[in-house]
């Protein structure tokens, strides 16, 4: 796992309240903490009747930077197919984003918001645990 590219990532995700930590786990949990906010923020934009299509675009962004974090920090030798299949999931998070962003939408977000969430729990569950040990 490459906390510097993930850390890279989230930088440019331009979130002013950068996590100061080299602890990995504490790093991907923000990530995707920050990756469901921005998907949902882009789904209530896409939603609205009156839709800010600026922050549509920032939350769109912000979210598949976060994606690419993700995806870009997986290392694929030591966990083959959990990195695989981590990679899948992130890759069908991002085609819906794309999916949703094309048709002005938010359905397919949606669905990829509830992937992501579990996803999103493991990591606190196992945050947790560490800290517990």
């Amino acid at each position: 796992m490459s906390t510097n590219k993930m850390m890279q990532a989230y930088k440019s995700s331009d979130r002013e309240a950068v996590a100061e930590s080299n602890d990995p786990l504490e790093i991907v949990v923000l990530i995707f903490d920050e990756l469901v906010r921005n998907m949902q923020e882009f789904v209530r934009q896409s939603q609205s009747e009156a839709p800010n299509a600026e922050a549509r675009s920032k939350h769109f962004s912000r979210a598949l930077t976060l994606i690419y974090a993700l995806q870009s920090s997986l290392n694929f030798e030591q966990g083959c197919d959990i990195a695989n299949n981590l990679f899948r999931l992130y890759e069908f998070t991002r085609q819906q984003m794309m999916q949703d962003w094309k048709g002005n939408t938010a359905e397919r977000t949606e669905k990829a918001i509830t992937v992501i969430d579990d996803i999103r729990g493991a990591w606190h569950q196992i945050s947790r645990k560490g800290v517990a040990e």
